[in-house]
């Protein structure tokens, strides 16, 4: 039996595989671009190509494919055999370094968001060193970035490698005025956590709201939701164990540090929370953790739902992106160390986050804008819409030290006492966690907790590296020029804390009153997706995002309009989807219900006149009337749908359906949902919340 050790990796061509079969010179040159940065030497791409191919041709594969991330927010792959022609009439196995390299899938058919027209078909992928080629079944997949032939970035990995890039080039400015002339890079590292529901398969494939939106469309509230807190970490089900026993082998051999597992708050509701890696390799990562979720529930009988609020009335599904910034020596930038007042090198880059967030606010609500995650926010279970920051207690008391002019005193360090001689005593944090909060400090990181479960985290970081790396740049050209470094560093930080405190708020984040008390900071509330991604064109958004490089003018374009597409027929889509459940089965259920009880008065009063029909005149009265209504909500709705198609322009439709198509989704559903409560549960079509919820064993 293969040990955890044995495992892990073993379907990656990494750092260990790489230095095994590489020649010394070409495994040096690589990991020099790898580390460094440095331009890719062409000489090696052929021996790592060959290198490459008889390792994963010694593990089965018989294919090779550009694994990469379009704007679909999925990846995408093209499959590639490794045989070539021999002269005897056979195969032999060849891959190049040209191959290795470059791609050419089709461009015209991934969104470009007007990059691209229809018939300009040609686009490139190209290797990225940076993160290792693994194999998938019997397929070596090499991650890439994806381009279109004028060199517009048409992925996500292209402007995340652009951001990391920035804030690298800003971050060494900073360090070389602390005296660190050592260090060659700085990294950002993420640690995703997932969060998914499972349900059966049984299940999934007789709700067509599930297989068409990822999200059920109907539901009426089961008896029992999550309102005794039963669920979270309990004792893990067999079938569910048996998902994540599997899972985790599977991610462990391409090499994804999964390490956390266990029952989140809501029924059928879970979590995987991996080691934080390199970002770009987090991202790569997570785009296959769910990938993987999926297949592996397929094995168990079970459908993984990744949708950010497949359930309404229970909570949905985030994804906390736990970030931070390193050297390549492997020092935590953002961590605070014993004495954090006495820490300028940590203060000033705490600084530089806190400005970014509260100067980006709107970014960072662009970047986890989608259809599904506008259900999750702010509904008391996820932060609200109005990006704000957790410091902690210390911290605080730290910067309103430095903001005063004033000597600080230190937090003591308070031993947990637990009443039982037996058990052990330790220290407690001098901080409290704030799980309320959208961006919070958690020791020596910062967790973002608005991004939605289906989301690629690229997008996130995209915006997180590029503010920061803005911020460090203000700092850098300031003191590079400072006269007297302390003092300008000590005004500079000051500064920062007098300007950008109102992002600054340790209290309940899911309270009213927070969002009262933000809009008088000036804090913005972008509701909803419409509301939020015109502001990705802003000036100082456009100006800050091309200045560092990492998107252009025409690709942030690309963005608002693809963005702002992917929302409108996601609504659409589960708009039509209604109507559809509604008219061809729903309204027929509820109607032959209703005969069925008028059938049953009739027989009663055949019977005898003086028999009480009270409860089947009752019912049958009100589910006549819930009839009528289904039938004018959905042909109100389809109204709705010839309202918004009419519109062309992304951005007004997209307020159509916020102000019109919403609004009548909700007036259709509440009267399905109170039909279903009064409907025998053999006569209505689909299973409910309550078998959904609890069906998994």
């Amino acid at each position: 039996m293969k040990t955890v050790s044995d495992l892990f990796g073993s379907r990656v061509f990494d750092d260990r595989t790489m230095k095994a079969m590489l020649p010394a010179k070409t495994y040096r040159s690589l990991r020099e671009t790898i580390d460094e940065g440095k331009p890719l030497d062409s000489s090696v791409a052929n021996a790592v190509a060959a290198a490459m191919k008889d390792w994963a041709v010694a593990q089965g594969a018989t294919h090779f494919t550009h694994w990469f991330q379009p704007l679909t927010g999925i990846t995408a792959e093209k499959h590639d055999s490794f045989i070539s022609p021999a002269p005897d009439g056979g195969v032999i196995m060849e891959f190049s370094g040209k191959e290795l390299i470059k791609g050419e899938p089709d461009a015209s058919s991934f969104p470009s968001g007007g990059l691209r027209a229809t018939f300009e078909a040609r686009g490139y992928t190209a290797w990225d060193p940076t993160s290792y080629a693994f194999i998938k079944g019997k397929t070596l997949c090499i991650p890439t970035a994806f381009c279109a032939y004028g060199g517009q970035a048409l992925d996500k990995k292209t402007p995340l490698l652009r951001s990391m890039e920035a804030l690298n080039k800003q971050a060494l400015r900073i360090l070389r005025l602390f005296g660190n002339t050592s260090c060659k890079r700085v990294v950002t590292s993420v640690g995703p956590e997932q969060e998914y529901f499972l349900i059966t398969q049984e299940m999934y494939d007789r709700r067509p709201d599930l297989r068409f939106t990822g999200r059920t469309l109907f539901g009426a509230p089961p008896p029992k939701g999550q309102e005794m807190d039963d669920h979270y970490f309990g004792v893990i089900k067999p079938k569910v164990a048996e998902f994540m026993e599997d899972l985790n082998e599977e991610l462990w051999k391409l090499g994804i540090l999964a390490k956390t597992e266990h029952n989140e708050v809501a029924p059928a509701q879970h979590e995987l929370a991996p080691i934080y890696t390199t970002t770009n390799i987090a991202t790569d990562h997570n785009q296959l953790t769910m990938e993987i979720m999926q297949k592996v529930a397929a094995r168990h009988g079970l459908v993984c739902l990744l949708h950010e609020k497949p359930f309404d009335g229970v909570n949905g599904s985030g994804k906390h992106n736990n970030w931070s910034m390193a050297t390549d020596a492997g020092v935590n930038l953002l961590s605070p160390g014993d004495t954090p007042y006495e820490n300028a090198q940590f203060l000033l880059f705490l600084c530089a986050v806190i400005k970014a967030v509260d100067d980006y606010q709107d970014l960072l609500r662009i970047a986890v804008a989608t259809a599904g995650n506008d259900h999750r926010l702010g509904a008391n279970e996820a932060p609200p819409a109005v990006v704000s920051m957790f410091l902690g207690d210390e911290l605080n008391a730290v910067l309103e030290a430095i903001e005063s002019d004033t000597p600080y005193q230190g937090a003591e360090k308070m031993q947990l006492k637990l009443g039982v001689d037996v058990l052990p005593r330790f220290n407690r944090d001098t901080t409290d966690r704030n799980r309320t909060s959208p961006f919070a400090f958690t020791g020596n990181k910062f967790e973002f907790r608005m991004l939605g479960s289906a989301n690629s985290i690229a997008c996130t970081n995209i915006m997180l590296n590029t503010a920061v790396a803005e911020s460090l740049k203000i700092y850098a050209d300031r003191l590079e020029g400072a006269a007297d470094f302390e003092t300008a560093l000590h005004e500079m930080i000051q500064k920062t804390i007098r300007d950008h405190r109102r992002i600054i708020f340790n209290g309940n984040g899911y309270d009213d009153a927070w969002i009262a008390e933000a809009e008088k900071r000036g804090l913005s509330n972008l509701r909803t997706t419409p509301d939020a991604i015109p502001h990705l064109l802003d000036e100082k958004n456009r100006s800050m995002l091309t200045a560092h490089g990492v998107f252009t003018e025409a690709e942030l374009h690309s963005r608002y309009e693809i963005t702002l597409e992917n929302y409108n027929k996601t609504v659409l889509i589960e708009a039509n989807t209604m109507v559809s459940m509604a008219k061809t089965e729903i309204a027929p259920a509820v109607a032959a219900y209703t005969a069925q009880l008028a059938q049953a008065i009739g027989k009663k009063r055949a019977a005898a006149a003086e028999l009480a029909c009270g409860y089947e005149t009752k019912t049958l009265c009100r589910l006549s009337a819930l009839l009528d209504q289904i039938d004018e909500a959905a042909a109100a709705l389809e109204a709705e749908i010839g309202v918004v198609r009419a519109v062309e322009a992304v951005e007004p439709q997209g307020y159509a359906i916020r102000d019109g198509l919403l609004p009548a989704m909700d007036t259709l559903r509440a009267a399905v949902d109170e039909a279903e409560t009064l409907t025998a549960k053999d006569a209505w079509p689909y299973p409910t919340y309550g078998e959904l919820l609890f069906g998994v064993r």
